[in-house]
């Protein structure tokens, strides 16, 4: 009767961590211990940071558009509440493209806005 060994599984496991670490720096893409370690880490890396890329985009398209409504006159909360009050359904996202790149629609979206807080 011979001993059993793990040879070719545990080769495939090490080749499957070694394929996620590559690019790594230094002993993180070589020794099998720091690579196990780097991948748990890097991978609760990439899970927090999913949910901080939504926070991350969704402040940019504040910003962009409190800077399209300050350039019309108004503020970014004046500018949301009469945008509720008219009925205009646009995303902060959408709403942020029209400011950077189309300022006359972004206007246009503006006034209708204020004309419904004058209402």
């Amino acid at each position: 009767m011979t001993r059993t060994r793990s040879v070719v599984p545990r080769v495939r496991r090490r080749k499957r961590l070694m394929r996620r670490a590559k690019g790594f720096w230094g002993a993180r893409h070589r020794l099998i211990r720091t690579v196990k370690e780097t991948l748990l880490r890097s991978g609760n890396f990439a899970y927090r940071d999913r949910k901080v890329k939504k926070r991350e985009f969704r402040k940019l398209w504040i910003q962009r558009i409190n800077a399209g409504a300050r350039m019309n006159g108004t503020t970014y909360s004046r500018l949301i509440n009469g945008m509720k009050k008219a009925d205009i359904q646009i995303d902060r996202k959408a709403l942020s493209e029209l400011a950077f790149h189309d300022p006359s629609a972004f206007k246009v979206v503006v006034d209708k806005a204020r004309q419904a807080l004058a209402a």
